[in-house]
């Protein structure tokens, strides 16, 4: 296929911070794996672009539906010096847009469906991992695709789906077949968009924070999409309950219909106190630290763990934050507690599992509140870097 296309572009100046070293893997004027420490005066620009032609093993998809993710928002927004927020891998200029679902248009020979294990014809409803792992270092080799040495994300350092096209391989690429009975139509996309940050969510409660058993109590601080699929999974695996800290009624509100017991407000009473309240002085299993305010949220996260009767409680760091955490060591000593980071959405079946539980009534759609169109989509990216009412605003390709 031939031709043109637009993308939403992000564009920033390579301006490092004093005192700032290449990494090993960073590029000179191209990108760093600690973005906030680099990349100065971002600004969105739609730019045209050739319609890439999809090699022997990738596929070539027409966007559907991509949901507006805070990083896109944190990669845009500038602090007092004109830094960006977002700390970590970025490449500029760059399409953003990284939580999509499309249709497949064209696909090289050795690109196969993972869910039938036959080549791509062309009109497949699929979504995509956006970490571009290599298959080749030691970390992908270990099974740890989220720790690539050589990790490209898209709409990251790679273009992304703020545009008609994108170019991915076919091993990153997952079928939401299974889900078309339950999301008719169109409404297969706007699901299909949110397996991303759902994935993102299950790999930090799952895989990388353990899981619970069934009757644990587990704490979720943050409100946004990863937080709020966090809740849905953790009492679907079996927590009997599931606590929320957020501050937003609105997307209380939504954690609380999709599987949050109990919302908190922390700005209007002790975080800390009503957990103990709650739990009858037990405390929590598992923490999930998804604000992006460590320095703010762990002190309270820590005395629930010092003050419950709960030993061995986990604290999932999902968040993405520049900043150093409080932690006090004879805390974690004496509570046999643990902290644990967590990155990324691929590997370990992340994608398939949570395809398969958003197929079995797991449905994560209430999270779009609000859909707009590529004329609304630049103010929209800009409007969130103050406006948090909504929970997650989907692009939707005309």
């Amino acid at each position: 296929m031939k031709g043109k296309m637009e993308g939403v572009t992000l564009v920033a100046d390579w301006d490092p911070k004093p005192g700032f070293k290449l990494g090993a893997k960073d590029v000179e004027g191209r990108q760093t794996y600690l973005g906030s420490q680099v990349w100065r005066n971002p600004r969105l620009e739609v730019r045209e672009y050739d319609i890439p032609t999809p090699g022997p093993s990738e596929v070539l998809l027409e966007v559907k539906a991509c949901g507006i993710c805070g990083s896109d928002v944190h990669m845009a927004q500038a602090d007092q010096d004109g830094y960006i927020f977002y700390p970590g891998l970025t490449g500029f200029p760059c399409i953003l847009g990284h939580e999509f679902s499309g249709v497949v248009v064209e696909a090289g020979k050795n690109a196969f469906d993972k869910r039938t294990n036959k080549p791509f014809r062309g009109g497949e409803r699929v979504t995509s991992e956006e970490m571009l792992w290599c298959g080749n270092c030691r970390p992908c080799a270990d099974g740890q695709p989220n720790h690539c040495e050589r990790l490209d994300e898209v709409g990251f350092n790679v273009n992304g789906a703020y545009a008609k096209y994108l170019l991915l391989p076919s091993r990153t690429i997952w079928s939401l077949e299974p889900m078309a009975d339950r999301y008719p139509g169109d409404e297969i996309f706007i699901a299909g968009s949110l397996v991303e940050p759902t994935s993102v969510a299950y790999n930090a409660v799952i895989e990388r924070g353990g899981g619970i058993r069934p009757g644990d109590r587990a704490v979720v601080l943050g409100g946004g999409p990863i937080g709020i699929a966090a809740c849905a999974i953790l009492k679907r695996a079996g927590a009997s309950k599931v606590i929320l800290s957020e501050t937003q009624e609105e997307r209380a509100a939504i954690a609380l219909a999709l599987g949050a017991d109990f919302a908190v407000n922390p700005l209007k009473e002790s975080f800390a106190d009503r957990v103990l309240e709650l739990t009858e002085g037990m405390g929590a299993d598992l923490f999930v630290e998804a604000t992006g305010l460590p320095t703010v949220v762990y002190p309270d996260i820590e005395r629930v763990i010092w003050e419950g009767r709960t030993l061995n409680s986990t604290v999932v760091v999902t968040a993405r934050a520049d900043a150093k955490m409080p932690v006090t060591g004879e805390v974690l000593q004496v509570r046999r507690g643990r902290m644990i980071g967590a990155q990324g959405h691929s590997g370990h079946g992340n994608f398939p599992r949570v395809i398969d539980c958003m197929a079995d009534g797991m449905d994560m759609t209430p999270m779009s509140t609000k859909k707009v169109g590529r004329t609304d989509l630049l103010e929209s990216i800009i409007r969130l870097q103050t406006d948090r009412k909504e929970c997650k605003i989907t692009y939707l390709a005309g």
